[in-house]
C-alpha cells in the first residue's frame, strides 16, 4: 500500500509577518515548527503501515509530502526519525502566495509525480491558515472519496478503511475503498517519540525536491498566487490589549439597555 500523509510548517510564534501587498503570510521565518496536527496523521499513517506488514505480509510505504521552501527538510528529518520511508518538498517560487484551490491541486500533482497512492492522511487543520479545507480538496483535484475530521480508524482491509466520525450528537461509522483521504483529528492516536539512534540513522536519508517543471501538468495558471481565486482584503494579528467598562444603571433592565446599546454600537448584535 502507497501512504502518502501531508505535512506543513506553520509559523511558531503568534506574531506573524504579512506581505502588504499580496495579504499572505511571509513564510520565509526560519521561525517555524511542524504543525501539530499532522503528527497525529503520520502516526495514524505508520501504525497502518506496521498492521499491513504484520496481518498480510505486505511492504507498504509511508511517504511525507509538503509544499514549502527548501528549509523544510528539517521537518522531513523529524519524519523520518518517526518512520517515514521517503519524503517529497514541492518547492518553487511559482508556488508562492498558492490559496487552498491552488496549494491542494500542487499536493495533488505532486502525488501525481510520484505514482498515485492508495491512502493519504492529513492532520484536521493547520495553525496558521486554520481552514481544514486542504485535504478535503486534494481529494477533490484527484477524484477519490474522502472523510474529514476522523476521531478513530476502525479497520483496515486490503480494499478499504473504516472510520468513525463524532459531528454534534451523531457518530458516523463510514468504510470507504481506497484510494480514498482521510483528515485525522488530534487525540486519535499518541504520536511516538524518535530515539536518538533513530535520529542518527535517519539523519543523512535523501529528500526528493520536486519542482514546478517535475509536475504532470504544468500550467501556471493552476499554482501560486496566480492560481488562487481567494482574495485577501487585510491580514492582522488580533490586539492583545484588553479592556472593561462597568455598565451602571438604577436597576437590572436600565443596565441590559445599556449594555445592549454598547454591543449595537460595536456592530456586535
Amino acid at each position: 500500500m502507497k501512504i502518502f500523509v501531508c505535512m506543513k510548517q506553520v509559523p511558531a510564534t503568534q506574531k506573524v509577518e504579512i506581505d502588504p501587498e499580496s495579504g499572505a503570510m511571509n513564510r520565509s521565518s526560519d521561525n517555524t515548527r511542524t504543525n501539530p496536527y499532522d503528527y497525529f496523521a503520520l502516526e495514524a499513517a505508520l501504525e497502518i503501515r506496521d498492521q499491513e506488514k504484520e496481518e498480510y505480509g505486505k511492504d507498504s510505504a509511508v511517504t511525507v509530502i509538503t509544499m514549502g521552501p527548501p528549509s523544510a527538510e528539517e521537518m522531513m528529518k523529524d519524519a523520518y526519525a518517526m518512520g517515514a520511508d521517503q519524503a517529497v518538498i514541492l518547492s518553487d517560487r511559482k508556488f508562492a502566495g498558492a490559496d487552498v484551490l491552488a496549494t491542494s491541486f500542487t499536493l495533488s500533482q505532486g502525488i501525481q509525480a510520484e505514482g498515485g497512492c492508495d491512502l493519504i492522511l492529513c492532520g484536521r487543520q493547520t495553525t496558521d491558515g486554520d481552514t481544514a479545507q486542504v485535504g478535503p480538496a486534494l481529494a477533490e483535484h484527484l477524484g477519490i472519496p474522502h472523510a474529514a475530521w476522523v476521531r478513530e480508524i476502525i479497520d483496515v482491509t486490503e480494499k478499504d478503511i473504516t472510520v468513525r466520525q463524532d459531528f454534534a450528537g451523531v457518530t458516523q461509522i463510514s468504510r470507504i475503498p481506497f484510494p480514498c483521504l482521510i483528515t485525522v483529528d488530534k487525540d486519535m492516536c499518541v504520536p511516538r517519540l524518535p530515539s536518538y539512534r533513530r535520529k542518527r540513522e535517519t539523519a543523512d536519508r535523501p529528500v526528493r525536491i520536486l519542482s514546478f517543471h517535475d509536475l504532470p501538468v504544468r500550467d501556471l495558471t493552476r499554482y501560486g498566487l496566480i492560481g488562487s481565486p481567494t482574495s485577501v482584503e487585510r491580514m492582522f494579528a488580533p490586539s492583545a490589549a484588553r479592556g472593561q467598562e462597568y455598565i451602571e444603571g438604577a436597576d437590572g433592565a436600565e443596565k441590559a439597555r445599556r449594555m445592549l446599546d454598547i454591543l449595537r454600537k460595536e456592530k456586535l448584535i
